[in-house]
């Protein structure tokens, strides 16, 4: 991946706390919405949050406190089982594009 499509990923992301954790969530693109790529739900959850701040401990049980470096299908498994998470989750990934749509209008206004 170029340096540059990180970066342009990276602008799409914000970290968002639910609960004792904080979660970083990217935002959905243009064309993820209109080309139907957007799941409602924990679907959505599982694509757009991309980080986490977890120890082994927050996992599973036995776990160190090590830190965990984020894997998408470890995610997937952990959050599956958390809807008190990804309600919330959900919710902020909506609302992220939502300010991205406004923000875009506003700037063809001007």
């Amino acid at each position: 991946m170029s340096k540059a499509a990180e970066k342009i990923r990276r602008a799409r992301e914000r970290p968002v706390t639910v609960g004792a954790h904080t979660y970083t969530i990217r935002r959905p693109t243009d064309e993820d919405v209109q080309f139907g790529k957007v799941e409602p739900g924990l679907g959505m959850v599982k694509r757009y949050v991309v980080g986490w701040d977890f120890v082994e401990l927050d996992l599973f049980p036995g776990g160190g406190p090590e830190p965990a470096p984020f894997d998408a299908e470890d995610w997937a498994e952990w959050v599956a089982d958390k809807p008190e998470v990804w309600v919330e989750l959900s919710d902020a990934i909506v609302a992220a594009y939502k300010e991205h749509t406004a923000q875009v209008e506003a700037d063809a206004k001007n």
